[in-house]
Formats: C-alpha cells, structure tokens, sequence
C-alpha cells in the first residue's frame, strides 16, 4: 500500500514545514523556536482543515511551490497567497477545498502585501520531530524535510485523517503596505539608555522594513537613536551594547543604530539594549512584513496586551465567532514597567559585603516575559553567580506556566505561557526567592576545563570581513581588518599580542546560545586578559560556523553561520553537535574554563570533521569555579590591573575620538 504523499513539482522560494509552537524550553542554550513566522494565519488555516494545532504545514516567501498529491485530501491556503490555483481553476484563501489526487496545487506567486504563503493539509505534513518540533530551523540545518527550504523532486508523507475536525472555512487577516505594531516599552529605556526625547521619536518615527530582513530579525531603517550615553563601557564602543541578555521573541534590539526585531529564528542572547516588544497578538505580522513596508510602533499597557492574547485565544477556540476589538490605550513611553525593585544599595562592583545580595529590578519585557537585572552595569562576576543561583531556585521551584529560564550575564529572562501564569504572580516568585539564596562569595560551583584548537586568522574570518566591507559597511573601523582595530582600541603594540593574550588567557563561560546553538559567551577571569573592543554596527549577515570573536569584554565562539557583531581573531572546533547518539547536543556548559591552543587552519580542518562526525569530543578535565578565585588574582596584581584598564580606556576614547573627527 503507498503511503500519502505530496510531491514537490517546484519549491517556490524558500518553502519549509513548519508547525504552530517550535521547539519552546531551548531558549537557553541558543536553540530558537522557530514554527510559522505569521502564526496566526498559521493556526487558522490548521484548524479550517480540522488539524490539531501540533500539526505541520508549508510557509514559502515571495513564490509559493507547486504540488501534487496522491491522494484526495482537503486543503486550505492563506498569508499573502492570492493567486493558488488547484488545475488552474482560482481558489479562495481561507476557504477549505478538495484537492484531487493527481491535480496540481500551484501556490503562485506572491505579490504583496504580505510576505509569506501558507499551506494547511489536512492530516498535516508527517516530518520527524527533532527536539520537539517539526519545524525547520534552516540556519542550523535541522527539523522540517531535512533541515532545508523543499527542492523539486521532495516527497513529503502525510498524516492520518482519523478523528480529526470538521473543516470550516475562515476569515484571514488583512494585509497592508502600512503597518502598527502595538508594543509594551522596555525593558530598556530614558533615562539609563535612551533620552526622553529618543523614546517619543522612537514611537513617533515611521519605520521601514529592509531588504536584509527574515526569519532570524525584521530590520527598520530611520534615524539614529537618541542615546542618553556615550558607550556601552565594559560591554562594548557603542551607547547599544549591553552586558549579554536574552532577548524574547518580538523584542526590538538596537543593533548599532539599527532596530532589529527578533524573529522566530532569531537570536536567543546578545549584547544590545532592547526598548520595547511587540505584543503577542500582534506578532503574527512580523512574518508578512515586506521590504519598503512602513512601520509605526504604538506603545500599549501590559494590561492591553493580556487582553488582546485573551481575546486572539477565545477567537481561535470558537472560530465562528469574530474577533473583537482591543482599544490600545497608549501606555507612558519613556519608562518601562518595574514589578520589583529592591531598595539596598549594592555600592560599587567588589565592594559587596559577605552575604549582602546585589540590587535587582524585575521589568516587564512584553507580556510574556520578565527580565531581572541584577549589580552594577559593569561585569561583576559575584553577581554572575547570584543569577545562576536565583535561575536554579526558579528551576527547582518552578511554577506552572514557565517556560523558558534564560541566564544572561547580570540578567535573567524568565517567559511564561500567558494563559496559565499571570507575570505579577512570577515576580513575586521571583523576590521571594532572592531572599533565600546562598551568598554567592561562598558558592562552588561545578566545573570543567575545557582546551579548544584555535586557527587565529582563519581564511574563513577573513572571508566575513571581505564580505561585510564588500556588501555592508566598507568604512567602518573595524575594516579591513578586525584583530588591527582590536590591538588599535587596547594600545598594543602588534597584531600577535591580541593573539598571545587570547592563548593566556582561562575564559568562564558566563552564557551559552550567543548567538545560536550553545555558543558561548565568556569572559577572562583574570582582567589584564579581558580585552575591550565593540561590536559590529550594522551586523555582519554572515559568520563563519564556529568563528571566534571579542565584543566588549567578551568572548564568543560562533555555533553556527549566520548574523554577528563580534571582533573576528580565528577559528575552533564545534561547540554543537546534533545526531541521534548525542542527548545533548551542545558542548560546553555554563561556568566552563576555556582555554585556547593555536593550531594551523590544517590542523584545525581535521580536528572539526572528528568532531562533528563523533569520532572525537571535547578536551575537559573536572574543575570548580568560585568568587575566591577571583579575588586571588584581584589581591596579587592589583597595580597591574588598575593599569590596563587605565591604557585601554584611555585607547577606547582616543578611538572614538577619531570616529568624530
């Protein structure tokens, strides 16, 4: 007996299987969620087909496939698709058809508005799960068919039809050349990032979508933001660059000067200051934003954006029923909602008390999300641990409704699903617990010792920079070199001396997923090896798979191809390994010790592929970390410390000096 299928006759542009939620609960070691960008149009065209809301679909951008099936099954089509045609007769979007065995389904072409098609069958599209979702996450190669956008020639089984619904037409959402995305301010706002005067123009501005926009971030072009500081200190050059925080689904970063909103594949940690996010109800539409399309963001209450989630839940229950209108009262722009804040002064990095915990605030970020910032806005690795000790109390006394605990470097992003866990609720949780934790000073904490092969200036990394001064910025100061502008910004005196204090130095990984698929974000212990430089403004649009770069004081190793903004000085070994013998894929874990061995880009070739294929792992050796390890090092060299973070700043302005001259 042949097994249901539908065979691709032509891909469309960049068709995938998708499902409705992704792959949730892998936020914090850099796996996105990936699913439908337009999810709601997604869910509406499941449910006309009687799918339950686990079942997979087909999103396309711009031109959608052409199928056939081998088997009579009913159909349902929507997004920006007006011109499907089963056998060259019109269909209705939204409106369930039959779609004969044999006849050809002919998608068409995408004309606008509207961005991306979708393709519900009922029975739903039978793809092997990977971590939890048939969803294709392209940019790491797994879920969906393969781990790719659907090519001529695909065979793709479908589902069972038993049990399912009744189909039943439905009414889409319109679609436009002008868009408002309502948005809850914060977490980041005037006066600490912004200027009141950054934050009404901010709203106020009428944004439009760019070109290099997709599933990983919707970009925005339109005036510089007003900042309300001249850098980022320890974090970075630029008034953007943050400690690294995660970010949510929906959350705006400023990239540089660029806005950038976080799409389904986006990134899950970053350094970037994020002054609002767009509602949940109004997500959907992060996927059928056009380039040159205009963008108004319309800041709103949490109280507004519970409602309209609400609201979008009950219409999606009982489809016979019209939505109905949420009226978005505007919310006060220039300051982010606070929950909680704790009154103590935490005084000055190192000047802590024994016992004595940080300062923290709890902010809304969204109406999904909360963010915890925790101690001074410099790195301070006392309260790097007092995070993980609030995330792991969260973890062991979990409430219903949570659903991702994401560690950043003096933050913690907690998300919840709405309609189980009101956000108040969580924040009281959250200050409870702060109360009971261990003195961080104390704590030892489990560890490893890690050595990775490094190829400093890789051919690879030299390729992103090639590339981003080609096609991106070719005046930027980090062109055309980066490891020349990193000895620049630190007043060294060669080009080999950034890369002898890279093999010096031991880095604690402080976060994983920066920027995908368990990449680490990590920090010298010892000061004299943090090395200070700034992120990309604009990102590059392509890095190297496992590249290594220094942004702020931070080090990252790449998990994947794809966006970045750190400072390239080579290569190394996978940190990301997915295949069926591996349970966990990522390699690294929070607090690890690295180290660096220089190797040639032979050498490292080599070592790659026995990694990758599982014929080799990773070099560790059990270790512990703790505050008092610090502290050794801060005791014995406290003149030499002091002054190279005096020559390094004083090199850090004479740079920006010459960018404004």
């Amino acid at each position: 007996m042949t097994l249901a299928h539908i065979t691709v006759v032509a891909p469309g542009t960049q068709t995938t299987v998708q499902d409705l939620a992704g792959r949730p609960g892998l936020w914090d070691v850099g796996v996105p969620p990936s699913g439908a960008a337009d999810e709601l149009t997604f869910a509406l065209l499941n449910a006309a087909v009687g799918n339950p809301d686990t079942a997979a679909g087909l999103e396309c951008v711009l031109t959608g496939p052409v199928l056939t099936c081998n088997e009579d099954r009913l159909v349902c089509v929507g997004g920006a698709v007006r011109n499907a045609t089963v056998d060259n007769l019109r269909i209705k979007p939204g409106m369930v058809i039959r779609w004969p065995a044999g006849s050809v389904l002919d998608v068409g072409p995408l004309d606008g508005p509207g961005m991306r098609g979708y393709v519900a069958i009922r029975g739903g599209l039978d793809v092997p799960r990977v971590l939890g979702s048939r969803s294709t996450f392209i940019l790491g190669g797994f879920g969906g068919h393969d781990g790719k956008p659907l090519a001529a020639g695909d065979r793709l089984s479908l589902g069972r039809q038993e049990n399912l619904l009744s189909p039943l037409s439905v009414e889409l959402p319109s679609m436009s050349d002008s868009w408002q995305l309502r948005v809850i301010p914060g977490p980041h706002g005037a006066p600490e990032h912004l200027t009141a005067e950054g934050v009404d123009a901010f709203f106020a501005t009428e944004w439009i979508v760019d070109h290099r926009s997709d599933r990983t971030g919707v970009r925005l072009i339109g005036p510089t933001p007003g900042w309300a500081r001249t850098d980022g200190g320890e974090a970075g050059l630029h008034p953007s660059n943050v400690h690294d925080s995660a970010y949510p689904v929906g959350g705006i970063m400023l990239s540089g000067d660029t806005p950038v909103i976080v799409g389904k594949d986006g990134p899950s940690l970053g350094g970037f200051v994020v002054p609002a996010v767009v509602i949940e109800a109004d997500r959907w539409m992060l996927g059928q934003l056009r380039a040159g399309d205009s963008v108004q963001l319309i800041p709103v209450t949490p109280e507004v954006a519970a409602e309209a989630a609400r609201v979008r839940r009950q219409w999606l229950t009982d489809l016979r029923q019209p939505p109905a209108i949420v009226a978005s009262s505007p919310a006060t722009p220039d300051r982010p909602t606070v929950l909680h804040r704790t009154s103590a002064d935490a005084g000055p990095a190192g000047s802590r008390e024994a016992g004595q915990a940080p300062s923290y605030t709890i902010r809304y970020a969204g109406e999904r999300h909360l963010l915890v910032e925790a101690g001074p806005t410099e790195l301070d690795l006392t309260v790097r641990v007092w995070i993980h000790l609030l995330a792991q109390a969260l973890r062991d006394n979990r409430p219903t409704g949570v659903v991702e605990i994401v560690e950043g470097v003096r933050s913690l992003l907690v998300a919840v699903d709405s309609s189980r866990l009101a956000l108040t609720d969580l924040a009281e949780r959250l200050a409870f617990l702060a109360t009971g934790l261990d003195d961080p000073q104390t704590v030892v904490l489990p560890a490893r010792e890690v050595v990775l092969p490094i190829a400093f200036d890789h051919p690879e990394a030299h390729e992103a920079m090639r590339r981003y001064a080609t096609s991106v910025r070719p005046d930027a100061p980090w062109c055309p070199d980066n490891v020349e502008f990193i000895r620049r910004v630190n007043d060294l005196d060669t080009r080999d001396e950034v890369f002898e204090i890279v093999q010096a130095a031991t880095y604690l990984v402080v976060g994983l997923g920066d920027v995908y698929l368990g990449a680490p974000v990590a920090v010298p212990i010892d000061p004299r090896h943090r090395l200070v430089t700034t992120k990309y403004n604009p990102a590059r649009t392509w890095t190297p798979q496992n590249a290594v770069g220094i942004g702020g004081i931070y080090l990252c190793v790449y998990g994947m191809e794809g966006p970045g903004g750190y400072q390239l000085v080579g290569r190394t070994v996978p940190v990301w390994r997915l295949s069926p013998a591996d349970e966990q894929p990522w390699l690294l874990r929070q607090f690890d010790l690295i180290r660096f061995t220089p190797v040639t880009a032979e050498q490292l070739a080599h070592e790659r592929a026995e990694i990758a294929a599982g014929r080799a792992d990773l070099k560790t050796a059990p270790a512990t970390f703790s505050i008092s390890d610090v502290r050794r090092i801060e005791q014995e060299a406290p003149v030499d410390i002091a002054t190279v973070r005096a020559r390094r700043r004083a090199a850090f302005e004479a740079e920006r000096a010459r960018w404004g001259a």
